[in-house]
């Protein structure tokens, strides 16, 4: 274990050209805070959840606009087409494992429901959101269930956020190496209207890792289709699990149409990692905002629209999504530990040394 491992700004790695919020984190958006619960048992059980919660208030009775992009479908997301056709959000995102989503969609409804003011409430749209984990995880014995759900959601807080191969990120692997939970964010100037975008990733997706322009995967010789040169006639690509979340918060004031546009921008910052969004990747952008004056059940629609952000102001935060989309990546990449789990399967850390060396060749810290 590597307990230490840095985040990518902490070795000299800055990507883009917007400054990021204090905590360099999702939870830069005021109000917004994440918990996980990591589930590690014997030889084999490699998985967890991660919790995102949009405001401290009863996100039922206090909905946020949302949208959902789909970059490729593979994959089980809860809530979706709700979300996408009422344009908000009524309660916190999870993320877990493929196979316990069914789980944790159940123990999210009964915490919704439970909660003080929801009593007479009789439909909830749970948003739960997964990737494939079966690398490391003994996933068919659905270990994350409700008092993993509940553990997430009592330790969500606002401040740091930890990363790597914790929570939802505990069995995860990307880009040819341990992947896991990274987040980051980017605070734009007063003059561009002085918002927060932050971004968390589960990271769990396949391609060429590229860093700053760098092919790092590419000279460490682990990399997406390496083989085909060995098998031009025969390969074919059988690994048909993996997949990315990528959640958006800000406290920009928009609408879910420009939600949604924000989310599809955030597919360019997966892009320049290295992503191939791969057959049997479910890549999946869900966004949030957090401006209350935005929030559909207190707020009438003249309000609404005095204070949302206009197309033509939009670029800036496309831009802060993208760059905080990349360094998200990366943090979990650096801060993921190798981790050995199901079937004596192993998933190795970034080497960070050789890493640097090469950004260092590439001039690209």
């Amino acid at each position: 274990m590597e307990p230490n491992r840095p985040r990518a700004r902490e070795v000299g790695l800055t990507c883009g050209t917007i400054p990021p919020g204090q905590f360099n984190s999702i939870t830069d958006v005021a109000g917004v805070r994440v918990g996980h619960d990591t589930v590690i048992k014997g030889q084999n059980v490699r998985t967890g959840i991660t919790a995102i919660v949009p405001h401290e208030g009863n996100i039922f009775q206090e909905k946020v606009p949302g949208a959902i992009f789909v970059g490729n479908g593979f994959g089980k997301l809860v809530g979706l087409s709700q979300v996408n056709e009422l344009g908000e959000i009524e309660t916190p995102i999870l993320l877990t494992n493929t196979l316990c989503v069914g789980r944790v969609a159940d123990a999210l409804v009964d915490y919704v429901l439970s909660l003080p003011g929801n009593e007479q409430v009789r439909s909830v749209n749970p948003v739960v959101a997964e990737t494939n984990d079966g690398f490391l995880n003994d996933i068919r014995s659905k270990h994350v269930g409700k008092d993993q759900v509940m553990a997430s959601l009592r330790s969500a807080a606002t401040g740091l956020v930890n990363e790597g191969a914790i929570g939802a990120g505990t069995g995860t692997v990307a880009l040819g190496f341990k992947g896991g939970i990274g987040t980051s964010s980017r605070v734009l100037p007063r003059h561009l209207g002085g918002c927060t975008v932050g971004v968390l990733v589960q990271t769990n997706y396949d391609g060429i890792l590229t860093i700053n322009g760098a092919p790092v995967g590419k000279e460490l010789g682990r990399y997406f289709m390496k083989d085909l040169r060995a098998y031009p006639d025969e390969f074919r690509w059988t690994r048909e699990y993996g997949s990315v979340v990528v959640v958006i918060a800000t406290d920009a004031c928009l609408d879910s149409r420009n939600l949604r546009r924000l989310a599809v921008r955030a597919t360019l910052g997966l892009a320049r990692t290295g992503s191939v969004s791969e057959n049997g990747s479910g890549d999946y952008f869900i966004a949030f905002s957090t401006a209350k004056q935005a929030r559909i059940e207190h707020a009438s629609t003249a309000e609404r629209e005095i204070g949302l952000v206009r197309n033509d102001a939009m670029s800036p935060l496309f831009l802060a999504a993208i760059e905080a989309t990349e360094e998200a990546v990366y943090n979990a990449l650096f801060r993921a530990t190798t981790m050995r789990g199901d079937s004596d399967h192993v998933a190795e850390a970034l080497p960070i040394e050789r890493t640097i060396n090469i950004l260092r060749q590439y001039k690209a810290l």
